[in-house]
């Protein structure tokens, strides 16, 4: 048998270690799943000062009850969503985050579990003023976003000679809107349509044709195979037995 150094060796052993860490057995054996939220994107992820609410807590609570453990809620924002992820401030981010490229660059993604597009919310009575791009896309026309976002990223790209105006917390925008502080607000179907049920003095503009397409899902930790497994069997568990429905009814989202 050859000596090994004992540097080296304990750099094996480390390395080795290291190797079989694992996220999902972390969360079994402390008994707790984080999720982080934004708690500012009905009706996916509500915070109202005392407790959350909305269809990406339910299946958060749902996924901790099927895991047999506990649920913690992290608060995050959506310019943070990925570095408090990297920082382990959390196992798994929730609450209405577009699938794309750059995150799956990023992190693991799981599948999608519904399918929205870019719309726009508007004062009601304005529909036919803001119905596209070229009517809002004017330096006269105050586009609401909030920052960090997909919405920030689609006015950038699409609304760039109109005034776009930056929230910190995605749910000043609608009422932005409400009040006439702006004009557009650059929204998903899902969101704008809860919006236009629960406050009369909004509408959403191009729900039924969206400029885009795309998907909801989870973000987890980079590497961690086997929680991306399991969260998305979970997820098929649900649409199998029909509980995903259930909670988007339960939302408004049906």
């Amino acid at each position: 048998m050859k000596f090994v150094p004992k540097v080296i060796a304990a750099s094996i052993i480390a390395c080795s270690f290291y190797a079989q860490a694992d996220l999902l057995e972390d969360i079994q054996h402390d008994g707790v799943l984080k999720v982080g939220t934004t708690g500012d994107y009905k009706p996916f992820s509500y915070f109202d000062g005392k407790e959350y609410s909305g269809y990406d807590i339910d299946v958060a609570k749902h996924i901790a009850a099927e895991l047999g453990v506990k649920l913690e809620i992290v608060k995050t924002s959506w310019k943070n969503l990925i570095p408090d992820l990297d920082a382990e401030k959390y196992d798994i981010a929730m609450g209405g985050i577009t699938r794309k490229i750059q995150r799956q660059l990023a992190a693991e993604q799981t599948q999608g579990y519904m399918t929205f597009g870019k719309c726009f919310l508007v004062a009601n009575g304005t529909e036919k003023q803001f119905d596209t791009i070229e009517k809002v896309n004017r330096p006269e026309v105050k586009v609401g976003v909030n920052i960090g976002g997909t919405n920030e990223a689609f006015a950038d790209k699409y609304l760039s000679k109109a005034t776009i105006i930056r929230f910190d917390n995605n749910l000043d925008v609608p009422k932005a809107v409400a009040e006439g502080k702006v004009d557009v607000m650059v929204t998903e179907t899902p969101e704008a349509q809860f919006y236009q049920v629960t406050d009369k003095r909004l509408d959403a503009v191009r729900e039924d044709n969206p400029f885009t397409k795309s998907q909801f899902g989870y973000l987890i930790q980079d590497d961690e195979q086997r929680l991306l497994n399991t969260v998305n069997f979970i997820m098929d568990e649900m649409k199998l037995k029909g509980i995903d429905k259930e909670l988007m009814k339960k939302n408004h989202l049906l």
